[in-house]
């Protein structure tokens, strides 16, 4: 997916800045909260999140840029050191379980350099690199195995399963088993076996 092909991130303003703070004290607190005390728990994700179901355990460490832009569905385990960076909506479905070491990226920058870089940046009063962005929706039931990498705008069909360390450049259909750097499907399976 190009740039063309996603949103521009204006940038970063003090109302922007302020939320990233936000995310970063929230996950800070949760990161040193007890294990045990699921009840400080909850509430912290709670107040970090877009919104989360019921029955999800998120494990630390745990990165995010806003949290808020964050959507979980019931019954989902996130795995140890993940990051999702959430400049678009990351959309979690139920029964979805997230390996250690997972990264979900919404954004990117434009591959040309001339296009990447504001070399104005201090007169325009700008961010000196333009961003994009495009949602990334895991549909439920998904297996992302361990250290995968989801790129922007991917969706990952219900049911799929994405092998350890693959890279999701572009969406996977439902029903399947995908794998590698690009990340391919390999073998469809009847939800029924």
């Amino acid at each position: 997916m190009g740039c063309e092909e996603m949103d521009y991130i204006p940038p970063a303003n003090a109302e922007v800045l302020e939320k990233i703070a936000r995310a970063r004290d929230l996950t800070r607190e949760y990161y040193f909260s007890d294990y045990r005390d699921k009840e400080k728990r909850g509430r912290i994700l709670r107040e970090l999140l877009g919104s989360i179901g019921e029955n999800v355990t998120v494990d630390t460490p745990f990165y995010c840029d806003y949290g808020s832009n964050i959507f979980i569905g019931n019954d989902v385990i996130i795995n140890i050191n993940c990051t999702f960076v959430d400049n678009k909506p990351i959309r979690i479905g139920n029964q979805a379980l997230i390996a250690s070491n997972v990264q979900i990226y919404t954004a990117t920058h434009p591959v040309l350099p001339k296009e990447r870089y504001v070399s104005d940046w201090k007169e325009k009063k700008t961010d000196y690199y333009r961003t994009y962005a495009s949602p990334v929706e895991i549909k439920d039931n998904v297996w992302i195995g361990g250290g995968s990498i989801i790129l922007p705008g991917v969706t990952i069909g219900e049911n799929s399963v994405i092998g350890a360390g693959s890279v999701v450049n572009r969406s996977i259909p439902a029903n399947c088993v995908a794998v590698g750097t690009p990340c391919k499907v390999i073998r469809y399976f009847d939800n029924e076996e």
